[in-house]
């Protein structure tokens, strides 16, 4: 990648002008210049310097076509030279689709040699995959695959729950309507079914067992409780073949969809693990004073932290969600000298993490330090927020689905074979969804539109997947009419430096930018950005003509903006289909 910013910083420092890459910035509009620099040390006479008798000063590089100075900002216009390398640059590593590992457009060895751990998604077995895991997904596959382009060597990591009291509610709600062992009925269901089926058992169970009102709600909770030492004591014979059944028809359920969304964890995480580790850490600090009891209970006292008080060990002597989120930490760094451990959650964990985290310090200073919390919002609909412990719940499974159907009927005329059609739905699909959530920052609630989301004409998934294939038609026909890509043939023409090479140069800032401050939304905004350059070029240029002498260098140009379109849309978790 051609370092441009530098290049121009060392120019100015030949004038005198002290400057850093990192202090050029892109002017609002493309029609004031490539990078502009505000040049804050009042003595420098700019009109003298760049315009006034002589001595005539002035930037004298291929790279910078011309300066202009507005108040005390000097513009910068980069030269055809300039932007013909960086053409040349893109469609060399276009040849690799744009995502595979190597010298990529676009990527940057900032983070080369850090080994960093994501953790996310962590559904409940016994549970349907809802929507909070399937952001924790998107958020967390995105952020995964920017800081790999950024150099790191990152490990995917997923914590599953597969002890604790929502198997125990599960599992009784499943006993309670009437399935004692794993062969009944189940021989005759599909698997979606027995996902159903364990699903309204968890359900069942969690409201009995928060139910005060209902007449059964005590001896439900006691029966529960009950239940979810047997469980984790695996006294029970009966029940741990119970329990076994479900956690291996959950776990498989769950990669069909982690498949979909295009995820492979490298670790795999349990609560079970993580349980007894965690509790020798409870135990350590209990004697250290950290920890306290309480009530029967083991507890946290955070106020004298600005925090507040949490229970690690409860009541039964079993491990709450804290005290296995202390054994999870040391199984993670016990794997790897991991340098960073990232965690994607819903905002609505952010006062359990600062908990989690302060405690953690009296365990492994140095995990706590390189453990962050990365939190996301919510997704709501116009009936708003939805809870799986409630029979109006939307899964993250049934939302893809919902999504896949209304593609379905978009592309039905299109003459494409039924297979194509069908994976071109489901991709479109989840980049709708996945696009829906990446738009906001993390942290910000979502308000999922489904007209909205699968639009082809701008700020959707959709749009961006649509301007890749249209980009890939393009390059079809080039190819057709044997039409070459050369860049050079720019420079011998007069064919003008437009917006769309303007903001081909950007993608790397973003890619770089968007690591630093964990945002996704930088690139989708990008995207959309270039996207609409893209089409509004596509709108007003004749790109496919073996006459005319200008079509071999906006082919070239073409290329360039679909190996942008590809990276980018792969750093979104999202597939980029050749035609829709």
């Amino acid at each position: 990648m051609i370092k441009i910013r530098e290049i121009i910083a060392d120019e100015l420092k030949k004038l005198s002008i002290e400057a850093e890459g990192a202090d050029l910035e892109h002017p609002k509009s493309l029609a004031n210049g490539d990078f502009s620099f505000f040049v804050k040390d009042k003595s420098v006479n700019l009109e003298k310097l760049f315009h006034g008798k002589p001595p005539l000063k002035k930037i004298d590089h291929e790279y910078v076509e011309k300066t202009e100075i507005a108040g005390r900002f000097i513009n910068f216009y980069l030269s055809k030279k300039f932007f013909a390398d960086i053409l040349e640059e893109i469609l060399a590593t276009e040849k690799n689709s744009g995502i595979t590992s190597g010298n990529t457009f676009g990527k940057n060895d900032n983070l080369t040699g850090q080994k960093i751990i994501i953790e996310y998604t962590d559904p409940n077995l016994f549970k349907e995959f809802h929507i909070g895991h399937l952001m924790s997904n998107v958020v967390g596959e995105s952020l995964s695959r920017i800081i790999e382009w950024n150099g790191a060597k990152v490990t995917r990591a997923i914590y599953q729950s597969d002890v604790g009291l929502n198997i125990a509610k599960a599992i009784w709600g499943m006993r309670e309507q009437g399935m004692k062992s794993p062969q009944d009925q189940t021989e005759y269901w599909t698997s979606q079914k027995i996902i159903e089926f364990i699903g309204l058992g968890y359900i069942y169970g969690s409201q009995l067992y928060e139910d005060s009102s209902h007449e059964d709600s005590s001896c439900a909770k006691k029966e529960i409780d009950e239940l979810n030492k047997v469980i984790y004591e695996k006294s029970n014979p009966e029940i741990n073949r119970l329990y076994d059944w479900g956690r291996k028809i959950s776990l498989e359920h769950f990669e069909e969809i982690y498949k979909k969304l295009g995820t492979n964890f490298d670790l795999r995480f349990f609560e079970s693990e993580a349980a007894p580790v965690g509790l020798l850490a409870a135990e350590e600090l209990l004697k250290k004073g950290i920890l306290e009891k309480s009530e029967g209970a083991v507890v946290f006292k955070g106020e004298q932290y600005g925090l507040h008080t949490r229970v690690f060990v409860n009541s039964q002597g079993l491990p709450t969600y804290e005290t296995k989120e202390l054994g999870l930490s040391k199984m993670k760094f016990d794997r790897q000298d991991f340098a960073r451990s990232i965690v994607v959650t819903a905002n609505e964990q952010n006062d359990y993490f600062d908990v989690v985290l302060k405690v953690l310090e009296f365990v492994d200073h140095r995990a706590a330090n390189r453990t962050r919390h990365v939190s996301h919002g919510m997704l709501r609909f116009a009936e708003g927020k939805m809870s799986s412990r409630k029979g109006n719940v939307i899964t993250g499974e049934s939302l893809i689905s919902d999504v896949e159907k209304l593609v379905q009927e978009k592309i039905k005329d299109r003459d494409l074979p039924a297979s194509e059609k069908a994976k071109i739905a489901e991709w479109v699909a989840v980049g709708a969804i996945k696009y829906s959530i990446l738009k906001q920052s993390p942290g910000r609630d979502i308000i999922f539109d489904f007209n909205k989301s699968l639009s082809f004409e701008g700020d959707s998934g959709p749009y961006l997947q649509y301007t890749h294939a249209r980009a890939c038609s393009v390059l079809k026909k080039a190819d057709e009419e044997g039409i070459e890509s050369k860049v050079g043939e720019a420079l011998k023409l007069q064919e003008p430096i437009g917006e769309l090479e303007r903001l081909m140069i950007r993608f790397p800032e973003m890619v770089e930018r968007a690591q630093k401050e964990s945002a996704p939304q930088l690139i989708t905004t990008f995207l959309t950005n270039f996207a609409s350059t893209f089409n509004r070029y596509y709108a007003e240029n004749i790109i496919v003509d073996k006459t005319r002498p200008e079509s071999s260098y906006r082919v070239a140009l073409v290329r360039a903006g679909r190996a942008i379109l590809k990276s980018g849309l792969y750093l979104l978790g999202t597939e980029a289909p050749e035609r829709m």
